[in-house]
């Protein structure tokens, strides 16, 4: 299982620069393996992005905009459900991934929020 996160480096927006530099600084700091797959630079990762986020996680108008995971092909989020995974405590379950013994982001979505 490897996360893959498909990033635009060349973005003209501040706050997807942003929401990039959040995602992969977590990860970074959690060390948690991803591959970033850069749509700005690489005509295929842009394509294969577009083409695998699911239509009920579309914009209403215009394409998907990073940043957006995926654990291999499976579709798991835009910036929001990260953040919100985060916010609960919850990004090694929103990842699909095995939490770290002791870690506190490890508890699963499905546990009450105390």
């Amino acid at each position: 299982m490897v996360i893959k996160v498909y990033i635009a480096s060349s973005s003209g927006s501040t706050a997807i620069k942003k929401q990039q530099q959040d995602v992969l600084g977590f990860l970074e700091a959690n060390k948690i393996e991803f591959e970033e797959k850069d749509i700005a630079a690489n005509e295929e990762n842009r394509k294969w992005m577009r083409e695998n986020v699911p239509e009920d996680s579309r914009p209403a108008s215009g394409n998907p905009l990073p940043p957006r995971l995926f654990n291999d092909s499976r579709y798991l989020g835009d910036y929001d459900a990260f953040f919100e995974a985060r916010e609960n405590n919850a990004v090694y379950a929103f990842l699909g991934l095995t939490a770290p013994p002791g870690s506190k982001v490890g508890e699963h979505l499905s546990e009450p929020v105390a």
